[in-house]
C-alpha cells in the first residue's frame, strides 16, 4: 500500500524551474530575519504572500486570531513582510485542514502577476489503462471537480504512452484545444513539455497547475502548484 508525499508550493516551484516550467519569481521564509532575505531578492511592488500548509482552500482560510486569508495581495514589499509576521506560527484554518486548523511554519514571497486568462493543467496516473493522463481545460482558478460537473465539454484529456512519450502531435492538438496561438502557443507547447518531463523523470503521483495563467504579454505561468509522490 502505498501513501501519498505532498510536498509545499515553493519545493515544487523549484522542480519547475529545473525542468524549464515558467512560474513567478519567489522566495520562502521561515522567520523574521528569512522573510527580510526573501524581499530582499525580489522586485519592489506588487507582492504575493502565500502561507504554506497542506490543504488547499489557504485564500478563504481563518487564521486562529481571526486573520483572514492565507494568501494576501499586497502593494509593496513591506506590506508584504507585515502581512507574513502575522502568517507565521499562526494556526489556519481552511475547509480541508478541519477545525483543528495547520501552524504557518513557512511563507512564500512571489511576484504579483498581471493575469489575462486562467487555464488548469495537470498530469496523474490514469489507473484504468496505466498510462499518464495530461487533464487540462480553460477553466482555471476554480475546482476542476466543478468543471467536470458544470461543463465536462471544457475538459480535455490525453493519454501518453510511458514507451513513446508526450507525442509532438498531442501537444499541439492539446494547445490547440485549449485555444492558444502564436506567442501564446509555442509558450504552452514548452511549459507542457517541461511539466511531462518533470513529472516523468521525479516520478511524480500527480503535477497540477491550477491556475495556469496568461499575461497581457503572451507568458504563460504556473500561479500555483501541487505535487504529489507515492512514497
Amino acid at each position: 500500500m502505498t501513501f501519498p508525499m505532498n510536498i509545499h508550493e515553493y519545493q515544487a516551484k523549484a522542480l519547475f524551474a529545473k525542468f524549464g516550467v515558467p512560474a513567478p519569481q519567489g522566495a520562502a521564509a521561515r522567520s523574521a530575519a528569512e522573510c527580510d532575505t526573501a524581499l530582499a531578492g525580489l522586485p519592489e511592488g506588487p507582492t504575493m504572500v502565500k502561507s504554506q500548509i497542506h490543504a488547499g482552500g489557504r485564500g478563504k482560510g481563518t487564521f486562529a486570531d481571526g486573520f483572514k486569508g492565507g494568501v494576501k495581495f499586497c502593494r509593496t514589499k513591506a506590506e508584504a513582510r507585515e502581512l507574513a509576521g502575522r502568517m507565521l506560527g499562526n494556526t489556519l484554518v481552511t475547509a480541508q485542514t478541519g477545525p483543528a486548523g495547520r501552524r504557518v511554519q513557512t511563507v512564500y514571497f512571489t511576484v504579483a502577476s498581471d493575469i489575462k486568462k486562467e487555464y488548469y493543467l495537470a498530469i496523474l496516473l490514469d489507473r484504468a489503462t496505466s498510462r499518464p493522463v495530461i487533464v487540462a481545460s480553460t477553466e482555471g482558478g476554480v475546482e476542476i471537480e466543478q468543471v467536470a460537473r458544470e461543463t465536462p465539454e471544457k475538459l480535455h484529456k490525453v493519454l501518453v504512452d510511458p514507451a513513446y512519450g508526450l507525442a509532438d502531435f498531442q501537444v499541439r492538438n492539446l494547445v490547440g484545444r485549449l485555444g492558444f496561438n502564436g506567442d501564446e502557443a509555442k509558450n504552452a507547447a514548452r511549459l507542457l513539455r517541461g511539466l511531462h518531463a518533470m513529472y516523468w523523470e521525479t516520478d511524480a503521483a500527480m503535477v497540477e497547475v491550477n491556475p495556469l495563467i496568461t499575461t497581457p504579454t503572451g507568458e504563460l505561468l504556473a500561479l500555483d502548484a501541487e505535487v504529489c509522490f507515492d512514497d
